[in-house]
C-alpha cells in the first residue's frame, strides 16, 4: 500500500524515509472499546491514527488502569516495538472507532538496520514521542496519586 504520510512523520522524517516507511503501511480499523494491545504483551507492530481516538493506560495494582494520555489524528500508537525486549509498557484502547495505518515492527526494524540513515531518523522520531509520553505519564500519575503539593513538575 502506498498511503499518504502523516503530519507527525512530515515534521520528523525526510521525504524519502517517510515514503519508504509508508510502503509498509496497511489500513486497519478498531471498534470503540477494542483493546489494541496490553501492557506486557509482545510489541510486534505499531500504528498511526487516521481517525478516532485511543487511550493509553497503565495498570495500577488495586485500581482501574490509569489513562495516561489520549491520542488522536496522525499520532503514533506504540513505541515499544523499537526497543528490546519489544514488550508494551502501556496498554491501548480505542475510545471511539479508529482507522489507522498499521506497520509490522519486525519489517521496519529490518529496513532500519539495512539503512542507518533511515534507522537514525526513525529512532529520533520515536525517541521524541517517547520523551513526551514519559513526561505525560509522570504528570498524569502525579495528578492521580500524589498528595497535593508533594511534587513539582520539571
Amino acid at each position: 500500500m502506498n498511503a499518504p504520510p502523516t503530519p507527525g512523520m512530515l515534521r520528523a522524517l525526510p521525504a524519502e524515509h517517510r515514503q519508504r516507511l509508508m510502503r509498509f503501511a496497511r489500513e486497519v480499523s478498531f471498534p470503540q472499546g477494542a483493546r489494541i494491545f496490553e501492557e506486557g504483551g509482545t510489541a510486534d507492530r505499531f500504528w498511526i491514527i487516521r481517525t478516532g481516538t485511543v487511550a493509553l493506560d497503565m495498570r495500577v495494582p488495586g485500581r482501574r488502569p490509569a489513562v495516561i494520555e489520549t491520542l488522536g489524528h496522525h499520532e503514533l500508537i506504540g513505541w515499544s516495538w523499537l526497543f528490546s525486549p519489544h514488550v508494551w509498557h502501556l496498554g491501548a484502547e480505542a475510545t471511539s472507532p479508529v482507522r489507522a495505518h498499521e506497520f509490522d515492527a519486525g519489517a521496519i526494524r529490518l529496513i532500519c538496520q539495512e539503512d542507518p540513515a533511515l534507522g537514525f531518523a526513525v529512532a529520533q522520531w520515536v525517541g521524541g514521542i517517547l520523551a513526551h509520553r514519559l513526561h505525560s505519564a509522570r504528570t498524569r500519575l502525579l495528578d492521580l496519586y500524589a498528595p497535593y503539593g508533594s511534587g513539582s513538575l520539571l
